[in-house]
């Protein structure tokens, strides 16, 4: 089964990351065309990129980049969930990507973002990002305002609408998922 991984891309005190993660887990776990888990970046505490050789390389010095290198590796597709933070994404989010290379081809993501206004801008660059990782991106995004979104800045309140987005964005990340993994596999000799 497809396996796709939500990648809590914020490790600030107070983050909203983890609260929009978990609603898009809710959501996405009633599916039944794939599985989706959670993967916080604070569970891995990367330090700054501190490998001496190029990601693109695959060889990695550390312990801590190869557990990156072997969870990133164990998904068919991502969704990130990224607040916009100074027209981006967060350092943490765009630290965490740089670690690995090889394990993030040839997949597909989608983005959650939430912000001032909605967080557009920060996707807008990770779009950027993947792309060079051999990402395909998905059209379909949830981008969550602060203003309309979350009660008092605080509390999420989606309105029926982004659910909507999300089941869009969802099914595009399921299917590209899934069609790419005959483009990982090995080629099998006649």
């Amino acid at each position: 089964m497809t396996k796709i991984g939500i990648i809590i891309g914020s490790t600030r005190p107070g983050r909203k990351a983890e609260t929009v993660a978990r609603w898009v887990h809710g959501i996405a776990s009633q599916r039944t065309d794939a599985e989706f888990e959670l993967v916080d970046l604070k569970d891995f505490n990367l330090p700054h990129l501190d490998e001496e050789i190029p990601a693109s390389r695959g060889v990695y010095a550390n312990a801590h980049t190869r557990e990156w290198a072997r969870a990133v590796d164990s998904y068919d597709g991502y969704v990130f969930i990224t607040p916009e933070y100074n027209h981006s994404t967060s350092g943490a989010l765009k630290n965490a990507i740089d670690f690995v290379y090889q394990e993030w081809t040839n997949k597909a993501a989608g983005f959650v973002s939430y912000g001032a206004v909605g967080g557009a801008r920060a996707v807008e660059h990770l779009r950027l990002v993947v792309g060079e990782l051999q990402i395909a991106d998905v059209r379909a995004q949830v981008a969550l305002s602060l203003f309309t979104d979350f009660e008092n800045f605080t509390v999420l309140t989606p309105s029926p609408f982004q659910e909507q987005q999300l089941d869009a964005m969802l099914d595009q990340v399921v299917a590209w998922s899934t069609a790419l993994k005959a483009v990982r596999q090995p080629a099998v000799a006649a």
